[in-house]
């Protein structure tokens, strides 16, 4: 596991317990003692240092403290952890957590045991039957992002205001659509990503992205408009180099780079100014322009291929889940409602 494994050093067994007795979980019977579990969590930290995007760091780190606080609430060892803990905590976070994120807990918590050596107790039988019982009772589906399509886009754009937070706000939303970019690949970009076209057009380049983890980059592409509006927003910013979009204080102050979370809300505010009703606002998230230009992009056509290519996605699985509603709409079923004037 990666930097920041002291998070769980109060979840390490102390003395005899029930762990070093299990035989199931361990083969031989016994486990390592605490000092050779830290001994080998700093070896993993040392060996790990840079192999890890920074988001998979924090998440890595804020998930297995979750667990930790919750087995150290409960009495229970959480590294090594028993099966029967696992399946314990599945059961307790399926009642206020999202399936999704549940699952991600798990797999936090099988890389803690990976990084310290320990067996994965999230592999046993009953860990699996933990999951089944969470799935059947909540399902798997996740809550997919309110989808900012062109209309949304538009209407936001077109109240976004002068000053430099809208100018950056405008410039933000603009790249967010035409790139597919994810909210992380959004704030880590910078000034020299951004090359003209021989047409008043662009590209952008990712030298990172989260199927792109060795740096490789990609190219986006950016339309006329999307040009103008970074240009405009650079020129009233007046930074030359480093990052692309920054905070904006009091003033028109320009700070540094915007966080990650910073995404989403920026989009919140243009979907409340853009007259968007309050449920449709609270359904934005820094994902929402990436799920509203696949779903335009198949809309319109393009084909799959292309809609991957655009997005960086490498397999059709999520393009599939962003557009699920729309290929319903253009099912066998919905042509034949159309046929028999059904509309």
């Amino acid at each position: 596991m990666p930097d920041g494994h002291h998070s769980i050093s109060a979840g390490l067994s102390h003395g005899p317990s029930e762990a070093v007795r299990d035989t199931q979980h361990n083969p031989r019977g016994m486990v390592p003692t605490d000092a050779a579990i830290a001994a080998a969590l700093d070896r993993h930290a040392h060996d790990a240092r840079g192999a890890y995007a920074v988001n998979t760091t924090r998440a890595l780190r804020a998930d297995t403290a979750v667990f930790t606080a919750w087995c150290s609430a409960a009495g229970l060892a959480a590294l090594p952890a028993l099966p029967d803990t696992v399946a314990a905590f599945i059961d307790a976070m399926g009642e206020t957590r999202a399936t999704a994120t549940v699952r991600r807990y798990i797999s936090s918590v099988t890389a803690m045991h990976r990084a310290a050596g320990l067996p994965n107790p999230c592999g046993h039988e009953i860990v699996r039957l933990a999951l089944k019982r969470l799935h059947r009772a909540k399902g798997r589906a996740q809550v997919q992002a309110s989808p900012l399509t062109r209309d949304r886009i538009d209407r936001m754009l077109a109240v976004a205001g002068t000053d430099r937070r809208g100018l950056r706000n405008r410039a933000l939303l603009a790249v967010a659509y035409d790139s597919l970019c994810r909210r992380s690949e959004l704030v880590a970009l910078q000034h020299r990503d951004v090359d003209d076209g021989s047409h008043d057009d662009g590209t952008l380049t990712l030298r990172r992205s989260k199927t792109d983890a060795e740096g490789r980059g990609t190219v986006r592409y950016l339309a006329a408009d999307t040009m103008r509006a970074v240009r405009v927003w650079l020129e009233a910013a007046g930074h030359t180099d480093g990052a692309l979009f920054r905070t904006v204080g009091k003033g028109g102050a320009i700070g540094g780079p915007l966080d990650p979370g910073d995404v989403a809300r920026v989009f919140k505010q243009m979907a409340a100014a853009a007259g968007d009703a309050p449920e449709a606002v609270a359904g934005v998230s820094g994902h929402s322009s990436r799920v509203g230009a696949a779903q335009d992009q198949v809309r319109h056509g393009v084909e799959l291929p292309a809609v991957m290519q655009a997005g960086g996605w490498t397999t059709p699985t999520m393009v599939a889940r962003y557009t699920a509603r729309l290929d319903a709409r253009r099912s066998g079923a919905a042509k034949l409602a159309m046929l028999q004037n059904r509309g």
